[in-house]
């Protein structure tokens, strides 16, 4: 799945073939098919792992966060490092975000992510820790500036850094809880 995912990403997804994987892998057009049933098939697999290695990232990033505004912060940081870290599934999700095939599966994921980011918004709501507001709307917000932060580094508008990760988690958690709180 990792060469697959690299061809996909070095030469897109429509012109990389069934014949090309398994002629670069070595293996026969067989050995394919007792796996997956088609191309497509394939790619969706490959997202499916790539959403969940990072929900397992964010899991394990927030596991020993003291608070729920800290589990936020943690967790933001952990889904961008893992974005970054990741150029070739980050290229493909936006690949599958755009086409129809795929996009239903990529948006059940984000919806999973929101979901998940919603409710550590909501246990530092309960907290006192930022101010009443629709949880939901806000873990759409830090989504987005996620989203984008990658893509310009993965387009090479910005440097990756620790300096422009930290502004980003800054942003996203000064946003929701107010400069005063952090």
């Amino acid at each position: 799945m990792a060469f697959a995912a690299q061809r996909f990403a070095e030469n897109g997804y429509h012109p990389t073939s069934v014949a090309e994987i398994v002629e670069g892998l070595g293996v026969g057009k067989g050995v394919f098919y007792w796996y997956f049933d088609s191309k497509d098939d394939l790619l969706a697999a490959i997202l499916s792992d790539g959403q969940r290695d990072l929900r397992r990232r964010q899991r394990d990033a927030i596991a020993e966060a003291a608070t729920p505004l800290d589990r936020v912060r943690r967790g933001v940081r952990a889904s961008i490092e893992w974005s970054l870290e990741q150029p070739v599934l980050f290229r493909l999700f936006q690949f599958a975000a755009t086409d129809e095939r795929f996009a239903g599966r990529l948006r059940k994921g984000e919806q999973i992510a929101v979901a998940d980011a919603a409710r550590h918004i909501q246990d530092a709501i309960d907290a006192g820790e930022i101010p009443d507001a629709d949880a939901t709307v806000l873990a759409h917000a830090m989504v987005g500036v996620h989203t984008r932060l990658v893509h310009l580094v993965a387009t090479g508008q910005v440097e990756r850094s620790d300096e422009i990760i930290d502004t980003a988690v800054d942003f996203c958690v000064n946003g929701i809880s107010g400069p005063h709180l952090t």
